[in-house]
């Protein structure tokens, strides 16, 4: 085997999405290897979201393949697609605002779902130290005790990403992680995705330029469901083709 397949960990091959005659996704195709970083940009409407359904199983792709870790995912259903690796946090915040931020963490960290079992005393070590070290990478160890419905905006966006890390998952999908956040809370996110190192795979989905610069990773573009252009933030700023599309002038 190579070195470039053993690295492969996610490969979108050629995926469609037809509802009804209109095509979400159009034969896209995108692949990271173990430890990416990657930016997914595009107008409203390019299908960006509907990439990280497909990838996740609420979608399913009436043509194209989605392998994870060498084998094919786009018939699995969602939970199990979740157990063998990938999570996704999605743009709205989706916390229990009566649960503190810390079990809001243990229901994430679970590996036995059924809620009698998701909280007290008989969370697993590993589940524990799962928890404590996503409290740590967001910076909402102070905060572990209190009800999560009283957090600010983005100290919320940062609980749902500690409840993805909190999943141990090797692939994360974060669709619009800075929605609504300030500059400074948009830098801290930044820093926080730098900060997760080379054994999580990161694919980003975002609006914010700013964000994306400071994130520094490659950027695929997305239009009208197909792939358009992929290079650094400078090459696609320069590209003209890139440019019409945000400007509405593509053909």
């Amino acid at each position: 085997m190579s070195e470039a397949v053993a690295d492969l960990l996610l490969a979108v091959d050629g995926v469609t999405v037809d509802y009804s005659g209109f095509k979400a996704l159009d034969g896209f195709s995108l692949t990271l290897n173990r430890g990416d970083r990657r930016v997914v940009i595009g107008p409203n409407g390019a299908g960006k979201s509907t990439l990280c359904d497909t990838i996740i199983g609420r979608v399913r792709p009436s043509e194209g393949r989605v392998i994870f870790r060498g084998e094919e995912i786009q018939a699995l259903p969602e939970q199990a697609i979740v157990a063998r690796g990938i999570c996704r946090k999605f743009q709205a915040p989706g916390v229990l605002p009566t649960l503190s931020v810390r079990d809001n963490l243990a229901l994430a960290a679970r590996r036995d779902r059924r809620w009698w079992k998701a909280l007290g005393t008989g969370i697993p070590p590993a589940e524990r130290a799962a928890v404590d070290e996503a409290l740590e990478t967001v910076g909402l160890t102070a905060r572990a005790d209190v009800p999560a419905g009283t957090l600010a905006h983005g100290e919320k966006q940062w609980l749902e990403i500690a409840m993805v890390l909190a999943t141990r998952a090797e692939l994360i999908l974060l669709d619009e992680p800075t929605a609504g956040m300030g500059p400074a809370e948009t830098s801290r996110t930044a820093d926080l995705i730098h900060s997760l190192g080379p054994h999580r795979t990161v694919l980003v989905i975002d609006h914010d330029m700013s964000f994306v610069e400071q994130l520094g990773a490659p950027v695929t573009v997305m239009h009208q469901g197909r792939f358009l252009k992929q290079g650094s933030i400078a090459e696609v700023r320069a590209d003209a083709q890139v440019a019409a599309v945000y400007l509405g002038h593509a053909a």
